[in-house]
C-alpha cells in the first residue's frame, strides 16, 4: 500500500518504494553498532547485497510518524540523500547521489541522531526503473564508516567474485570411515553437496599418539598437506556457518555401526576446529 503523504517529488516516490516492500520495512534500520562486526555478519551482507556503496550522507530528511506509520517504538525515519564516494560492487552506472529510507534508534534521551555528513557504508539493491533510488538491505544496511569495517567490506567482496571462490555449502552427502592397520588408526572422509557442484571435501586423520588433523579439498584430489583454512577467510565462513551441527543420520547409512561413530565424532572434531559461526 503507498502512504499518500505532503512530500516532495523524490521522497513521496521513495516512501512508495518503501511501502511496496511490506516485508523489509520493518527491517530496513540503520542501527549505529558499537562495536566491531564479526567476519560472519559482514560476509552475510556482502554476499547478499547488489551494491556495496561508500557514501556520505547530504541530507537526511525525517519523517513525520504519518508518513512511516510501521516505525517500530524507538526509532525514525529518515529519506536520506548520499554522496556516493565509491562503488565497491555494483554496476558501474550507479549514480553520482543515491536516495533511500533508513531507520534509525533513538538515543538516551529519546532524540534523534545528527546524519547529515557522515560516512557511511550502505548494503542495498537498486530499485528497479527509478535510477538514483535503492533500497537498503535488512536490519544493518547502513553502516558507519570505520577503517576497519571498509577493509574488511572489500577484502570479502573481492574474495566473493574471485574466479576461485569457495562455493556454498548445501547439505553433507556420503562420509565413510576407513581403519588403519594399526589401532586407532584411520582416515574418514566427507563429502560436501554445493550450490555449484563444485566438489567439497573433509578429511580427517587419525594416527596412534598423534593429534587428529583434518584438510579441506576443493577438487577431486584430496590434499591432506591442504590443511584446514584460516578463520576469517571466506572458505572458513562457508564451512563455519554452512555445515549442520551434526552428521546427517543418511550420510553413514551405509556405514558399520562402530565406522559410523567415529566418523560421527570426526566430523564433531572440525566442528570444533573451525569455531562458531559468530552473528
Amino acid at each position: 500500500m503507498i502512504v499518500r503523504v505532503n512530500l516532495s517529488k523524490p521522497l513521496a516516490l521513495a516512501v512508495a518504494v518503501f511501502a511496496a516492500f511490506p516485508s523489509q520495512s520493518a527491517q530496513n534500520s540503520a542501527a549505529q553498532p558499537q562495536t566491531i562486526a564479526s567476519y560472519a555478519s559482514v560476509a552475510d551482507r556482502v554476499i547478499a547485497a547488489p551494491l556495496l556503496i561508500d557514501a556520505t550522507i547530504r541530507e537526511a530528511t525525517r519523517l513525520k510518524p504519518a508518513e512511516a506509520p510501521d516505525v517500530r517504538p524507538g526509532f525514525v525515519r529518515f529519506y536520506i540523500v548520499a554522496d556516493v564516494g565509491a562503488l565497491i560492487r555494483g554496476p558501474s552506472e550507479v549514480s553520482a547521489q543515491v536516495s533511500y529510507l533508513a531507520d534509525v534508534p533513538l538515543d538516551a534521551r529519546g532524540k534523534a541522531p545528527k546524519l547529515k555528513k557522515i560516512r557511511v557504508l550502505l548494503f542495498a539493491r537498486p530499485v528497479p526503473g527509478r535510477a538514483g533510488e535503492i533500497q537498503l538491505l535488512g536490519a544493518e544496511g547502513q553502516q558507519p564508516w570505520t577503517p576497519t569495517l571498509d577493509a574488511r567490506v572489500r577484502s570479502i567482496s573481492r574474495e566473493v567474485v574471485a574466479a576461485d571462490a569457495p562455493p556454498a555449502i548445501r547439505a553433507v552427502g556420503n562420509a565413510f570411515h576407513v581403519a588403519g592397520s594399526l589401532p586407532g588408526e584411520g582416515e574418514t572422509q566427507i563429502f560436501l553437496t554445493t550450490a555449484d557442484n563444485r566438489p567439497v571435501s573433509l578429511s580427517i586423520l587419525r594416527r596412534p599418539g598423534e593429534q587428529r588433523r583434518w584438510a579441506v579439498a576443493l577438487s577431486e584430489i584430496v590434499d591432506e598437506a591442504g590443511g584446514p583454512p584460516a578463520r576469517d577467510t571466506l572458505l572458513w565462513y562457508r564451512l563455519a556457518c554452512g555445515l549442520p551441527r551434526a552428521l546427517p543420520d543418511r550420510s553413514v547409512a551405509a556405514m558399520e555401526p562402530m565406522d559410523a561413530a567415529i566418523a560421527r565424532e570426526d566430523y564433531a572434531f572440525v566442528l570444533a576446529q573451525l569455531g562458531p559461526c559468530t552473528r
